[in-house]
């Protein structure tokens, strides 16, 4: 796949061009108001709820999304679905309603200052560490999607491709900081439903439609959750049990609910009541990903059947890129290639930001220059931006030895939200839990991953998900255990230090007088009753 698939017109580069061009004056027109340390990182916590709620989204919609969630319905069939539905909407739901007072409310400037508040300096730090390396890994993936969709579609070389991407992130991250990413991501979002669903539509008339899709590919690649008693029943290769506590439980809340990178658009809101329903309204927009990714992977079984093979480059990543080649005429190409390339670009700025604050404020600030003034901050925030950016170039080439981006993001989840999880549950839940329980809970739970992903061998799960769901599964027991173990012989924090940090310490939350539209409870539950209605449709 050394050679370009396709070979775009003039008027094909002129909106990729127009593209680059507009995300960059974004950045520089909002420099202006980059006065402040907050500003930079946390956008002043004055953007409305609507607009956290499209970032919050789109700074999800990275590689994961486009390329690895397309690869994983080739892959795996419909159950890949899950991963929107099941892996996401209980999650953002819980978090808009139980977990966002407390972060919103503590006035945390990151998880790891929360966590710093609840337990103590060692997990922050601790914490602080894991995730930098976690966004410069994930930062890397979306450079290498980034690059492969300008090698394969333009003919570019990876390397000036992915320092290309690379620079241009840098520009308008590094100039316009949270609020510039925010925007951004908001206007990438829009970009890309318009850019990418004409390959859904395409595809299915190509198949004969829903049902003329549904007969034509094999019978375990077409439910969502028949065939998951056994892992030999579906193409995911996991029984339902891994599937649930996984999935569903472990590596989706262990995401939404405690990285960094997503919780970070909601704690850009304007109010506390914006921060709550931020995650929620995000949710009912996830619902409606399948159509983007999962569809055209199905599709892709019949219409391009040996993507996977040896002679065709092996990787299941191709789909959509070789999709879009199949169908887009000229105009269309270059409208479908800015939209993957704002997805990459959307992802790799919300990864960046995320590490640009935490090592500010959680490595810097805490343990290398403690006393310096917010000015001094705010350009460490600038060259941490650059510095994040050249490294994550370098993890870039990691990404390209894993066989499907997906799994590769699975396995990074496991190893570090999955322990992180069960830290913030019991945190949030139970006011025994001690400093050291959640220091040597987290410890212990991402070297129970570590151990599991280096200790068995490649082939002990019958499939790369089925290791990742129960990997995370291990890791978060392991954590949540080790914590109740080592807090019942060390010393908990007194109740006053603990007061809006725990669920039930402290004056409970007053929701205020709102039309029934705003309400978090209200919207939560019709979310879920969403999600309860497309599963048993897709069942």
């Amino acid at each position: 796949m050394g050679e370009a698939i396709f070979h775009p017109k003039f008027v094909d580069y002129l909106i990729i061009l127009v593209y680059f061009a507009f995300v960059i004056l974004v950045g520089v027109g909002l420099k202006s108001k980059m006065k402040t340390g907050e500003d930079f990182f946390l956008s002043g916590r004055s953007i409305p709820g609507w607009i956290t709620s499209i970032a919050f989204l789109s700074a999800n919609l990275g590689a994961v999304e486009m390329l690895g969630m397309a690869a994983s319905g080739y892959q795996y069939g419909f159950m890949t679905a899950h991963y929107y539905w099941l892996g996401a909407v209980p999650a953002m739901v819980f978090l808009g309603i139980f977990m966002m007072p407390f972060y919103y409310g503590s006035k945390a400037r990151s998880v790891p200052e929360f966590l710093k508040f609840r337990y103590n300096e060692a997990t922050r730090g601790f914490n602080a560490i894991s995730f930098a390396v976690m966004t410069i890994l994930m930062s890397g993936i979306s450079l290498y999607a980034m690059a492969l969709i300008l090698k394969v579609l333009l003919g570019w070389s990876m390397n000036m491709s992915i320092v290309l991407s690379a620079l241009i992130v840098l520009v308008y991250v590094g100039v316009g900081g949270l609020t510039s990413s925010i925007y951004n991501e908001v206007i990438q979002f829009f970009l890309i439903w318009i850019g990418l669903l004409p390959i859904t539509f395409l595809a299915l008339i190509d198949v004969g439609g829903w049902d003329g899709l549904m007969s034509r590919i094999p019978e375990n690649l077409t439910h969502t959750w028949v065939g998951t008693s056994t892992a030999a029943g579906n193409g995911m290769s996991v029984e339902w049990i891994g599937l649930v506590l996984g999935l569903g439980f472990v590596l989706s809340f262990g995401y939404w609910t405690t990285d960094f990178l997503v919780v970070q658009r909601a704690m850009a809101a304007k109010d506390m009541t914006a921060a709550r329903n931020t995650p929620i309204m995000a949710s009912f927009l996830k619902i409606l990903m399948p159509l983007l990714t999962v569809i055209p992977g199905l599709a892709a079984i019949i219409l391009l059947p040996k993507l996977g093979t040896v002679d065709h480059g092996g990787n299941y990543d191709m789909v959509l890129p070789l999709l879009m080649a199949k169908y887009y005429p000229t105009g269309l190409l270059g409208l479908g290639i800015t939209a993957l390339l704002a997805s990459f670009m959307s992802g790799m700025a919300g990864n960046v930001t995320a590490f640009t604050t935490v090592w500010t404020y959680d490595i810097y600030q805490a343990y290398i220059k403690k006393e310096a003034s917010d000015k001094h901050y705010l350009f460490m925030g600038r060259l941490a931006t650059a510095g994040g950016i050249i490294i994550s170039i370098g993890t870039a080439y990691i990404a390209m030895g894993f066989p499907s981006i997906m799994d590769y993001i699975q396995t990074l989840f496991g190893f570090f939200n999955a322990p992180l999880f069960a830290i913030f549950l019991l945190g949030m839940t139970w006011k025994r839990a001690t400093g050291w329980g959640g220091f040597w809970g987290l410890l212990v739970g991402t070297l129970t991953a570590a151990i599991l992903y280096f200790g068995l061998p490649s082939d002990y799960f019958p499939s790369a998900a089925a290791g990742n769901f129960w990997r995370a599964w291990w890791a978060f027991f392991a954590a949540f255990v080790v914590e109740i173990l080592v807090s019942f012989f060390t010393k908990p924090k007194k109740p006053a230090e603990l007061i809006g940090l725990v669920y039930g310490v402290g004056d409970k939350l007053k929701e205020p007088n709102l039309p029934w539209y705003r309400k978090p409870s209200i919207l939560g539950t019709i979310s879920m009753v969403i999600f309860v209605a497309v599963n048993i449709w897709a069942f």
